[in-house]
Order: structure tokens, then C-alpha cells, then sequence
């Protein structure tokens, strides 16, 4: 029998079966059981993927750490910075710089200022540790309202993630980089103190107007120093870093202000500033002050190039040009633009004797063309920034007509001027005609009798126009010297370099004539010879013949003479041989004291270096420099002691603290009560007795008093000493003196060594006394001026004597003591009377 059919659905009945068991009904104990068997599963799947995630987020951790670059540098990090030279009174010389840019230590940045960054960029700066996670939640929530809202979004970088991206990471716009800039900034902060992490940054923040730093755009938008800014003025730079170019208060002045004074207002929330204070700033207007560059000396640049070669050579061309450093040097501004200037005047005086070369160019004068023509025209090197390019458009008898270009600045448009030449000035304008074989000196004319013999209309001349700019004035016509020279003056107590001209214009040339420039010295090399028979005691007073000597060297015999071929047959003292530069007479004491002692000499004082022990050395045929021969003068005036030029003084870094200094000598006492004068210790080198050095000086002082060294002080009217120099057929002129306080050396020639000496001329009017002399004179004019006459001092034990010179003049002539009788006949020297005397002796290249 089969069971029963079981209704199902909705109209189903209970079953009649009685074996059939009623429906179980669900327990509240199974859903328990159910619901954490859910749980179970939601916690076994969290923690697989935080398990996961733990994983890739430690794997993406490794790789972003081994990715991260070293940001330990930075503890030691210095940005690249101008050097700036100075001149002895603190004027600017030359800004040396890879990057215009300026640090400025964290201990010189006002606290306002650091505290207006702070509030603008990242108030929680002292407490975060390089993440402020705050700011981060913050800024999250703003960003999904503004992204609702279509409104820019913010960021949440601290100012240490701002130094990692800056510095470090680069600034693209990633998820990786950001992660790497916010691990790097924890790094960073526990590696360097807050102060150092605010220094980089204020340092190296782009704030617009190309100025990286706090220094540099206080300069750039206000031409302020730090400690100059007001605080409107603070709070506005540190608007800046947002988005420079946006809130430019030249193009956007309304926006800049509205940033600044957001600004103000988060330092007053901050507690920084008070209201008063913040609505006071607020009024103040956002005046832009463009910055100037400093003027700096518009002379001395041969001497900024020689500072700048031995920056490079002493600290590498990276930190001379980028460290920031403050070199102090030992020029005077006033004494260097008269050695420039006498210099200059020199050698036009010598380049005029040798008559007018002609125009530059030519050009056509038509109305039309000519200015076109004229402004198209390079300016002559060598010409001089005073000195104008014009062309010639009337000529008459005694005068010329000039027209020339000028313009107040390089931006302002070009204005025509006009001036005459008159044929007075242009008498030495002796039309120079070239030899009828290239080799041939070329032929002066005779002086101009009329204009045209001068120029003509169409020609491109080189003129001075007077003081006083008009529209018509007179103007003279000038010629750029073929001719060079050179000028060192330096202090003879401490070897510092006071001046030094280098050459005609360092435009045409950069090679410094004074420091590089290997030339003979001719008879200014003297005093060496003579010093080491002073020093055995050989009293100046000593005659020697001045008689022809004939030197025998193997096959070859040489014959010195006197400079003018004169033999006066005489026995002479040494002051007069010297006074009168007599080569004979040299040649003789050098031959008497040994060309080994002369040499010895030369080296000791640093003139020149292992030089030969020949004869021909004695009359100057080595080679040495200007400042070489300055120092070794400087010896004398100082007793005797070793002095090495210097042009640097000292050098800072860019926190201020002296990294080098030309003086070493040791302070004894400085830091005793200031009742106390310190002394300081003398550590230079004696390289001759007092004694000897200063019979030196007094025989110099007779070189300028009674002989070849007369125009070196005239009109001057203080104790002057020094010795003139010529070397053979007239290639070099020397005159190189002193004062008690300071020494002159002044070289005149040609940089490719040919003579001075021109077709008419006599050789006297091309030597040491008569073409640098008169420089000198000049320099030493300007270095005087003001300051009081002071003698020579005599060195204690030094006999002064009443005695007649050769001439039969009255002096006071120094004496080693014990020697004021000591002169012996000149038959007794090493030399016999005679009319000529052989001494076997290496001639080696004589001239």
C-alpha cells in the first residue's frame, strides 16, 4: 500500500501519517554558532591580506630604501655662492660665481623671518619628526570637498619633505615619489637638527626674479640686506614659495598682497606677531625696489686677474668661483689709478715721438650711410673707455671737424656728437712712412703744417673729447701705444701689493707685464752685484779703474763697455761707478767678490732663482720679473729681511672665519689687557745685515740726487733712492726706487723684445732714467700726497761720515764701523792698472 501523497505549497496540510516527525524548528544557539563561523572567515581573510599587504608593503619598503639616494651630505652641505674681492678699503673688486646666489647662516637669518616661513608653509616645523601626519588627515579632507567642489587642491608637505624633494628626489608628480620624499625626510630629521633642515631650506628655496634664498630675493624685490626687511616685507617673501611667478607684486600685485596678508594672519594665529602688529604690516604696501649690482673699481683688473689665478690655485676652481668666500686684498684704489694713469701718460709721451701711425679705417661721410657705417665699426683694441670712435667730416687748415656716437647707458638710443681737432695739438702727428724693405725702420715725417697733412675727410681717428660734454667741443686725437710697461708699488715692511698696473689696457691684453712678463733687467741689477762687497766690508768709498777689460772664455772674447762707450780712464769710487751706472766698474767688482757670491745673492733676495755664475749676469742679462724686482729693493728699505709680495691679505668663509692670511708673524700679547701694546714677532727671513742693506740705500739715494736717476724726484722734496736700468740696444727700461714706506718698479718695452730706440733718437733718450723714470716720479707723486717726509733710518752701529765725492760734492757717506779708512789703491784690487785686462771667465749667452 503505498503511503499517502504530502501536499506541498502553500495549501499543504499536516501529514496523518503517524510515523511522520513534526518540522524542526531552528535554535538561537545555531545562529550563534553560524554568525561566528562568518567572523571566523571575515578574520582569516583580513588577516591573509594584512598579511599580504604587511608583505608587499615591507618588499616596496626594501625597495624604496635601497632606491634612497644619501642624504648624509647634506649635514656638511655648502650651496654654491659668489666669492667677492675687495680692495684694501673694503670697495668692490670682482664677483667671481657659477650661480648668482647667497648664503646666509641660519644664525644671521632674522627670527621673524624663520618664523614667517614657518607659519606659512609649515606651522608644526619644531614639534613633527619629518611627516606631520596631522596636516596629511587634514588636507585629505580638504581635498575631497575641493574635489566635490572643483577647487584646487592642497598638499601637506613638511619643510624637511620640501628639502628632500628639492635637494634629493626631484619634483615629479608621483605616488613612489612622494613615498620616497616623506621616508627620506624622517631620515633627514633624525640626521640633522631643525636649525640646520631651516638653513637649507631658506638657503635654496626658489622665491622668483632668479633669486634661490632668502638673501637673495630680499635683495632682487626690495634691495634689502635681511636684517633691513620690514616684517611686511617678511611675510610677503614668504608667500613666495607657494607658486613664485602667481604672486609676482609686479604682475600680480592684488594677489600678492591678498597672500601676504594670509601670511600675517597664520603668524598671528601662531602667537609670532601681535594684532597691532599684523594690522600695521597689513597697510603697508608691496613697493618693489629693483636691485642694483654694486658698483665695483673700474680699475685694477690686471691685479683682480692675478688674485683670481691664485684663488684657483689655492683653493680649486670650484671654491674660488662658488664658495663664497670674502678675499680682502692689498689694493688702494687711489694709488692704482695713478699707476694706471702715469703708466698711460708714459707710454703716449714715448708713442708720440714716434709720430702718427694713421686713421683706423675709413668710412663714407654720405648724410645718410655714415652713422649706420660708423655704429656697424668694432671699437680698436686697446682703446681706451674715455676715448671715442669718430669719422672725420671737415677738414681745414687748422682744424678738423670729428662726429662720434655716445649714449648715456646700453639701453638708451644713440646720440651724435660733434668736436674739432685743432692742428696745435696735432704737432706731434708726424706721418710715419714705411722703410723702402720690410725690414727697414719705418720713416717719420715732419711735424704737420696744416690739417690735412694729419687726416682727411671719411677717416675713422680714435679722439678724446673734452671734460665738459656738449654739442660741439673740442676734442684731441689719440693713438693707442704700441709700446707696454708695467707698474708694481708695494709696501717694503710687509711685501703687500699696493698697485699694480699690468700694461696699456687689459682689454687688449690680459697677460700682467708686472707678475708673468720674464725680462732682462739691465743695470738695475746692480745693487746685487755690490751688496757682497759691502757685506766683506768693502767700504763705498773704494776706487776701482774704470778701464776697458777684455774676457777670455775659450775662443770668444767679450768686451764690455759703458753704456754710452765712454772710458774715462779714472779710478772711481763704488758710490760714483754706481751713480753714473758704470758697466766697467761692475764687471770688476763682480769679478773681485765672485760671480758664485753675486748669485748667491740674487737667490737670496728672489730676484733670480739659480742664475748662472757668468760675468755677463753681473751687467743684468738674467731675467726676472717687475714685482721680483720690487721685492728685492724692498729688502734694502726693510734691513735687510727677506720680503715675499703678496696680494691677498686674508680669505673668509661664508660663516666669516679667516681660512687664510698673508701675515703669519705671531702676536705676542694681543690677547693681554688692552693697556698692554702687543709686539709683534719679525719672522721673516735676514738675508743681509743691516748694515750693508742700508749703505746700499745711501748709495741709491746718490743715483737720484747726482746721477742717472735725477727725474725720478723732481719737484718731490723727500729722500728718494733707486736705480735706473737699460739692457742691451735699448730692448728694456727700468726704474725701480723707494722711500722709507713704499717701492716703486716701472718696466717700459715692447712685449716681443725689439728696441726702444727709433731712427734719430739717441740712446739716451730711450734708458731707464728717461723713459720710466718720469713714471715713476708720477706714481710716487700720488702715493706721498698727504702723508709727511720721513728719512731713511740708520740701523744701530752704522758710522755716518763727511766725505767729498768724486765730483767734489759734500755727503754723508755710511760706514761699517772700522772701515771708514779702510779703502785700498785700485792697484791693490784683483784688477792691475792698465789699459785693458784679460780674465779667463764662462761667458754663457751674453748679449
Amino acid at each position: 500500500m503505498q503511503p499517502p501523497l504530502r501536499a506541498e505549497g502553500p495549501l499543504a496540510t499536516p501529514s496523518s501519517d503517524p510515523d511522520a516527525r513534526p518540522p524542526r524548528q531552528p535554535s538561537a544557539r545555531r545562529g550563534r554558532f553560524r554568525g561566528f563561523g562568518i567572523l571566523r572567515l571575515l578574520l582569516v581573510v583580513a588577516s591573509v591580506v594584512a598579511l599580504a599587504g604587511s608583505v608587499a608593503g615591507y618588499g616596496l619598503y626594501n625597495s624604496l630604501r635601497a632606491d634612497l639616494p644619501d642624504y648624509r651630505w647634506l649635514a656638511d652641505y655648502q650651496p654654491q655662492q659668489m666669492s667677492r674681492i675687495y680692495a684694501a678699503d673694503s670697495r668692490l673688486m670682482a664677483e667671481l660665481a657659477n650661480e648668482r646666489r647667497v648664503f646666509v647662516p641660519i644664525e644671521a637669518i632674522p627670527r621673524r623671518l624663520q618664523l614667517a616661513f614657518i607659519s606659512a608653509e609649515d606651522q608644526n616645523f619644531e614639534s613633527h619628526h619629518g611627516v606631520d601626519y596631522f596636516a596629511i588627515m587634514r588636507a585629505a579632507v580638504f581635498n575631497v570637498e575641493a574635489y566635490m567642489g572643483g577647487r584646487r587642491m592642497i598638499g601637506a608637505s613638511t619643510i624637511t619633505q620640501q628639502v628632500a624633494k628639492n635637494m634629493l628626489v626631484g619634483a615629479d608628480r608621483t605616488i613612489l615619489r612622494k613615498a620616497r620624499e616623506a621616508l627620506l625626510a624622517m631620515r633627514i630629521e633624525a640626521a640633522l637638527s631643525k636649525p640646520r633642515i631651516l638653513e637649507i631650506y631658506l638657503n635654496e628655496i626658489f622665491l622668483g626674479l632668479q633669486a634661490y634664498g632668502v638673501a637673495a630675493a630680499a635683495q632682487s624685490y626690495f634691495n634689502k640686506s635681511l636684517d633691513e626687511l620690514t616684517l611686511a616685507e617678511m611675510a610677503f617673501l614668504a608667500a613666495l614659495p607657494k607658486a613664485p611667478n602667481n604672486y609676482s607684486p609686479v604682475r600680480f600685485p592684488e594677489q600678492a598682497r591678498i597672500r601676504r596678508n594670509w601670511v600675517l594672519e597664520r603668524m598671528l594665529e601662531d602667537g609670532h606677531i601681535t594684532r597691532a602688529e599684523a594690522d600695521a604690516a597689513r597697510a603697508e604696501p608691496i613697493i618693489v625696489r629693483p636691485t642694483r649690482r654694486p658698483d665695483m673699481l673700474a680699475v685694477g683688473q690686471h691685479f683682480t686677474e692675478e688674485v683670481r689665478r691664485e684663488l684657483v690655485q689655492r683653493f680649486g676652481p670650484e671654491q674660488a668661483a662658488g664658495g663664497g668666500l670674502v678675499v680682502r686684498t692689498s689694493l688702494e684704489p687711489p694709488l692704482q689709478a695713478a699707476a694706471e694713469e702715469s703708466l698711460r701718460n708714459g707710454l703716449m709721451q714715448y708713442d708720440r715721438r714716434g709720430g702718427w701711425r694713421g686713421p683706423v679705417g675709413r668710412i663714407s661721410i654720405t648724410p645718410t650711410e655714415w652713422q649706420a657705417a660708423l655704429e656697424a665699426q668694432a671699437r680698436p683694441p686697446g682703446m681706451l673707455p674715455a676715448w671715442r670712435l669718430a669719422v672725420v667730416q671737415q677738414v681745414q687748415a687748422n682744424e678738423a671737424r670729428v662726429a662720434w656716437l655716445d649714449r648715456a647707458n646700453i639701453r638708451a638710443p644713440w646720440e651724435v656728437r660733434t668736436g674739432v681737432l685743432d692742428l696745435p695739438d696735432t704737432t706731434w702727428a708726424r706721418l710715419q712712412t714705411p722703410g723702402p724693405t720690410p725690414a727697414a725702420p719705418v720713416r717719420i715725417g715732419p711735424a704737420p703744417r696744416r690739417m690735412q697733412d694729419v687726416v682727411n675727410p671719411g677717416d675713422l681717428v680714435m679722439v678724446e673729447p673734452a671734460a665738459t660734454p656738449q654739442r660741439a667741443q673740442r676734442a684731441v686725437l689719440r693713438q693707442v701705444p704700441q709700446a707696454e710697461g708695467a707698474v708694481v708699488a708695494l709696501d717694503p715692511a710687509t711685501g703687500r701689493v699696493l698697485a699694480m698696473a699690468g700694461g696699456w689696457s687689459f682689454d687688449r691684453s690680459q697677460f700682467n707685464r708686472g707678475w708673468q712678463a720674464m725680462r732682462q733687467p739691465g743695470s738695475s741689477f746692480k745693487p746685487f752685484v755690490y751688496l757682497p762687497a759691502l757685506e766683506d766690508g768693502i767700504p763705498p768709498n773704494q776706487r776701482y779703474l774704470d778701464t776697458a777689460v777684455e774676457i777670455q772664455s775659450g775662443n770668444s772674447v767679450w768686451r764690455p763697455g759703458n753704456y754710452d762707450g765712454s772710458v774715462s780712464g779714472q779710478a772711481l769710487t763704488m758710490r760714483s761707478a754706481m751713480e753714473r751706472s758704470l758697466n766697467l766698474v761692475t764687471v770688476r767688482i763682480a769679478q773681485q767678490v765672485t760671480m758664485a757670491r753675486v748669485s748667491d745673492v740674487a737667490n737670496r733676495f728672489g730676484v733670480i732663482t739659480n742664475m748662472p755664475p757668468f760675468l755677463a749676469m753681473s751687467l743684468g742679462a738674467g731675467e726676472t720679473t717687475v714685482v721680483r724686482m720690487a721685492a728685492g729693493y724692498a729688502s734694502f728699505v726693510n734691513g735687510g729681511r727677506r720680503v715675499e709680495p703678496t696680494l691677498i691679505d686674508s680669505v673668509q668663509d661664508t660663516r666669516g672665519r679667516v681660512i687664510w692670511r698673508s701675515d703669519s708673524r705671531r702676536c705676542q700679547g694681543c690677547d693681554a689687557a688692552a693697556d698692554r701694546v702687543p709686539a709683534l714677532d719679525d719672522n721673516r727671513r735676514q738675508i743681509t745685515d743691516p748694515i750693508a742693506a742700508f749703505q746700499m740705500v745711501n748709495i741709491l739715494q746718490g743715483v737720484v740726487q747726482r746721477g742717472t736717476g735725477g727725474r725720478a724726484a723732481t719737484g718731490l722734496n723727500r729722500p728718494v733712492a733707486g736705480k735706473t736700468g737699460t739692457t742691451d740696444d735699448y730692448k728694456d727700461a727700468w726704474f725701480i726706487g723707494f722711500t722709507p714706506d713704499i717701492v716703486i718698479a716701472v718696466w717700459v718695452g715692447y712685449d716681443d723684445p725689439r728696441t726702444l730706440r727709433r731712427p734719430g733718437e739717441q740712446g739716451a733718450d730711450v734708458t731707464g732714467g728717461r723713459l720710466a723714470a718720469p713714471i715713476f716720479r708720477d706714481v710716487l707723486a700720488a702715493a706721498l700726497q698727504g702723508s709727511p717726509a720721513v728719512p731713511f733710518r740708520a740701523p744701530p752701529g752704522v758710522s755716518l761720515v763727511r766725505i767729498q765725492t768724486d765730483a767734489g760734492q759734500t755727503i754723508m757717506e755710511a760706514f761699517r764701523p772700522g772701515t771708514e779708512n779702510a779703502a785700498t789703491p785700485p792697484d791693490a784690487g784683483i784688477f792691475a792698472p792698465g789699459a785693458a785686462q784679460r780674465v779667463e771667465s764662462g761667458l754663457g749667452g751674453l748679449y
